[in-house]
């Protein structure tokens, strides 16, 4: 306890001694004209603190005038640029009034700056809080981060988003076509494509086997493919919660089969609808991503353990204050998420009381209900089994829905 006390009297101190300026040799111009900022700092604290600074303020490198050191970063933005020399001196960082693009700005910012401590923290930032920007700037995002090489964690996950899509190999082709074409501000028209202009033309950059079997198959009447078709990847769901193996599990509850489906017989393909870290907890971004979709399968990750928790509704969630009765819902838990075997698994003991929709809630299955803004309870009933899911009021870390539609 004392020697915490000691870290955040320093720290405080530290602090004190930025916002008093006592003593500076510093002064840092941040920002473009006109907004220009002045801003002054001590350079034995910079230069332990990072060895950019330590160059610039080498005799070398430095530049003097009055006896201070004269620094000028026009790339940050002055807001940008004093946190990130608040946390130089005091050690801390409040990223959350900040938004996604400013973030990466700051990022991008703290590598220039060679801060380290700061670049692994903001990526973790920008994964774990910033989910939506991130899947909605992928590709931008991307290129971005090729041109940093310290960036590793945003560029794992921005090549696992982009190559996790929900499409066929030929959608993908054609996207990267249209793409490029427009880079180059040509024609882009898909409705004049044919197997030469999407596919022959490119011919010196695809393998000579690819190109030959595919023109066999378009020539030869009757002919099979002879090519290798890639592994689907509309098994890769968002691995923080469902992995692979979960997938033939759902499927084979589905049906009421006694084993798992194998994985290439599975006659189902999941549909992610709903991820609450990018759209909310409230029951309005539920029932906006998930009504009229038919069936669903909801999984939740309770905070604290490992225990995932769900229910497959096979009809849908629209309607308001009305019970659903169907035979074939149920409901899951396993206590480890990430081993199958923990698995336990009740359908519906009392099937008028299946499935309840209403506008101010998330799913509602018998008497277990989430009241829409991360409160989850179960009032009370058998209408489902015991399966080890809390009783009590109680919060998860994030919840997705996915759509089962029949292939």
């Amino acid at each position: 306890m004392f020697s915490k006390f000691l870290v955040e009297l320093v720290s405080n101190d530290y602090e004190k001694l930025f916002e008093t300026e006592i003593g500076y040799d510093v002064v840092m111009y941040a920002g473009e004209e006109p907004n220009v900022k002045e801003i002054h700092a001590h350079s034995n604290i910079l230069c332990i603190r990072s060895i950019y600074f330590r160059a610039a303020f080498s005799n070398k490198w430095a530049e003097k005038k009055d006896g201070k050191f004269i620094l000028r970063k026009p790339n940050i933005s002055p807001y940008l640029f004093n946190t990130i020399i608040r946390f130089i001196y005091c050690g801390n960082i409040e990223l959350k009034n900040l938004q996604g693009s400013d973030v990466l700005k700051l990022l991008i910012a703290v590598d220039e700056l060679n801060i380290q401590q700061l670049v692994s923290h903001i990526q973790e930032y920008l994964i774990e809080y910033q989910t939506e920007f991130l899947y909605q700037n992928s590709t931008d995002i991307l290129e971005t981060v090729y041109q940093h090489e310290t960036f590793t964690d945003l560029w794992n996950f921005c090549l696992e988003k982009i190559y996790d899509l929900n499409m066929n190999e030929i959608e993908v082709w054609e996207s990267l076509l249209t793409w490029c074409l427009c880079q180059q501000n040509m024609e882009s028209d898909q409705t004049k494509w044919n197997f030469f202009y999407k596919v022959y033309i490119y011919k010196e950059i695809l393998p000579k086997d690819l190109i030959h079997n595919l023109l066999e198959f378009y020539i030869v009447p009757n002919i099979k493919p002879k090519t290798n078709t890639a592994p689907s990847r509309k098994l890769k769901l968002n691995p923080t919660l469902i992995q692979s193996n979960h997938i033939p599990l759902f499927a084979s509850w589905i049906d009421r089969k006694d084993s798992s489906y194998n994985k290439n017989e599975i006659p189902y393909e999941f549909k992610l609808l709903y991820h609450s870290n990018r759209v909310g907890f409230s029951a309005e971004s539920f029932h906006q991503n998930c009504d009229n979709k038919g069936a669903t399968i909801w999984v939740a990750k309770i905070q604290g353990p490992t225990q995932l928790i769900g229910g497959y509704n096979p009809l849908d969630w629209n309607g308001n204050d009305e019970w659903k009765p169907t035979t074939d819902s149920f409901m899951f838990s396993f206590t480890d998420g990430k081993n199958i075997s923990t698995a336990k698994l009740g359908y519906v003991k009392k099937p008028n009381y299946a499935i309840y929709c209403d506008n101010s809630q998330g799913p509602h299955m018998g008497y277990f209900y989430c009241k829409g803004y991360n409160i989850w309870n179960t009032y009370g009933g058998n209408f489902y089994p015991n399966i080890g899911i809390p009783t009590s009021n109680f919060s998860v870390d994030y919840y997705e829905v996915f759509q089962v539609i029949i292939k």
